[in-house]
């Protein structure tokens, strides 16, 4: 990769420019092309290689129990978690916190290779780099004996560290609203972690690391009977005060952390038969049964909240730097959530027939438990070039990341409940080894409604045929015929494992029109929601008996022109690729917390 300096627009020239072209040119700028990949160093920094792992010193540490997978709380069967209604409900407690964590942002191994080691996650990471923070506040809440106020999660120890102590009146006054026993879950994205690889691309794939988290999180919480929605109704700067990230006093001298996001998360199953009115685009309130659960929170409230007692300093996870990349701070400051930004969640249909089930889930097969799937999944390094699937595993994996958009966010299939969005990314997908389809070019339009948009938006040549055997709510196309095995290695950077899978993919976004609609935060949104994607599917394969791996590096044009996509229409997010893995003998695996077995 080129070496070459950033050279970014001024500040005066930013500030003058729309949110939106400041995106867009961010966007564009980053692409990567046959001839010339977006700018980074040029080479590996190892000395200065950043520390996964983010503490506050200072910080008082409650370590949370390391619970055997025989241990209560229980994993359901990973089916079960898909199923509304399926799993019992787990009261909050020190354990359900402790498996929480572990299914969401937890370490799930160590790998040796030599003398280096490297830690494995519950939530992937482009690089295995690991930009995202995860957070959590708490409130008061019987048998729990921890202050009410802010937790850091420490990944390496499994322990929450105390960064704030809240006053126990006024967090019960902020999640009122909420169902009862509800707390909330942050994340924020330390970008200089994916910079020093990627230089400045990074912003793209702290956001994919963001999604994965989020699909993580409510895939954990929904092993637990909980639930958990995206806050999506709050604007960045009250989710900073809240995380704390804009404390420069605790932050001094080190790495910042980007807010990202809040959700809240409450037990209790969505259960047969509890009717979800949906989402009022005026007071952005998600409905169920006349309870209202607001997609955002109180902002004085916070403010009195924050001027309570904090604790730590955040911990340097680098002692040199080099290139600053001030695109990416440009691209952070145009896609920030102002209070202004007006919402987009589902609302519901007039005269809609909430007493009607919703969508069935696919029907499967899977023996293993959801905390099995989550503890084995893996990044695959290299594919058999071998292995194929059934169609109908195919299918099912497919039918897994359809949110069901025509029903309110409560209603629909989990994990997609957390999003209150209709979907923006569609699948372009090369199929390779799938008994019962012929290899070719397919393509998913993950919302039916917007099947004319998509063929409007590629070439008007292409004959969609629906996919033969698919089921009939799957809307699923085949466009052309032939081996694509090479041109998917070829546009997902010359790498094997595009077109040694069973099958792979590029996930494209609705783009400039939707941005222009929705606003310049909706660009890292669209990221999430390809994170959310591959999330599903990386444990999706692993229930199949395959393998996922993400893929960053595309050449993003080259992969456009497939379809002959018109304009900025849409845009390839993030490639993803499924197949039967080759295992590296030569790395040794370890237990996650093998670090701790020996203290006290």
């Amino acid at each position: 990769m080129s070496a070459e300096q950033p050279s970014p627009a001024s500040a005066t020239e930013s500030a003058s420019v729309d949110p939106v072209e400041r995106v867009i040119r961010y966007h564009i700028q980053t692409k990567h092309h046959f001839n010339r990949y977006a700018r980074s160093l040029g080479y590996l920094d190892w000395a200065n290689q950043p520390d996964p792992f983010r503490r506050f010193e200072g910080a008082p540490l409650i370590r949370l129990p390391l619970l055997k997978p025989d241990e209560e709380p229980l994993s359901p069967s990973y089916d079960a978690i898909y199923a509304s209604g399926s799993v019992s409900c787990q009261p909050v407690s020190v354990k359900t916190i402790s498996r929480f964590f572990e299914f969401a942002l937890a370490l799930s191994a160590w790998k040796r290779a030599g003398e280096s080691e490297w830690a494995l996650r519950s939530n992937p990471s482009s690089g295995n780099l690991h930009p995202t923070e995860g957070y959590v506040v708490l409130p008061q809440i019987d048998g729990l004996e921890w202050k009410p106020g802010l937790y850091h999660y420490a990944p390496k120890e499994h322990g929450l560290e105390l960064r704030a102590e809240f006053s126990s009146s006024q967090l019960e006054r902020l999640l009122a609203p909420f169902p009862s026993g509800a707390f909330l879950f942050g994340l924020t994205s330390v970008h200089w972690r994916e910079a020093w690889k990627y230089g400045e691309r990074a912003f793209r794939y702290c956001n994919h690391d963001a999604g994965h988290a989020i699909g993580a999180a409510r895939i954990a919480a929904a092993t637990l009977g909980w639930n958990m929605v995206l806050l999506d109704g709050v604007d960045q700067n009250t989710v900073a005060l809240l995380l704390g990230t804009h404390r420069r006093e605790d932050f001094a001298e080190v790495e910042p952390e980007h807010p990202d996001c809040l959700c809240v998360v409450w037990p209790g199953a969505r259960g047969k038969g509890r009717g979800v009115e949906g989402v009022n685009r005026e007071t952005s309130f998600v409905k169920r049964e006349g309870e209202a659960v607001p997609l955002f929170l109180d902002a004085a409230i916070i403010k009195e909240l924050v001027a309570e007692s904090w604790y730590g300093k955040a911990n340097r996870l680098s002692g040199e730097h080099g290139v600053h990349w001030d695109i990416i701070d440009d691209a952070a400051e145009a896609s920030w959530k102002m209070q202004a930004d007006k919402l987009t969640a589902q609302a519901p249909k007039n005269g809609a027939d909430m007493s009607q089930p919703r969508h069935a889930s696919p029907v499967t097969h899977h023996a293993a438990s959801a905390g099995q799937i989550i503890r084995q999944r893996r990044s695959a390094v290299a594919f058999d070039g071998k292995t194929s699937i059934t169609a109908t595993t195919f299918f099912r994996m497919l039918q897994r990341i359809m949110p069901h958009a025509d029903r309110p966010q409560l209603e629909r299939s989990m994990p997609w409940d957390v999003w209150s969005y209709d979907p923006a990314i569609h699948l372009m997908l090369f199929v390779h080894r799938v008994e019962g389809l012929t290899p070719g070019l397919y393509f998913l339009v993950r919302a039916p409604q917007k099947l004319a948009f998509v063929q409007h938006s590629l070439n008007a040549e292409l004959t969609w045929t629906r996919a033969p055997g698919c089921p009939d709510d799957l809307p699923l196309y085949w466009l052309l015929e032939g081996d694509a095995r090479k041109l998917a290695t070829q546009v997902s950077c010359h790498q094997d494992i595009a077109g040694a899978s069973a099958f792979s993919f590029g996930m494209l976004a609705e783009f400039e029109g939707l941005l222009r609609e929705r606003g310049a935060w909706w660009y890292r949104r669209l990221f999430w929601e390809s994170g959310l994607v591959g999330q599903v599917l990386y444990l999706e394969a692993e229930a199949a008996g395959v393998r996922a791996t993400g893929i960053g590096c595309f050449f993003d044009d080259p992969v456009h022109e497939i379809a002959a996509v018109k304009g900025l229409s849409l845009q390839s997010l993030y490639h993803f690729t499924i197949g039967g893995p080759v295992e590296d003998v030569r790395l040794m695996t370890m237990p996650p917390y093998v670090h701790l077995n020996n203290q006290p």
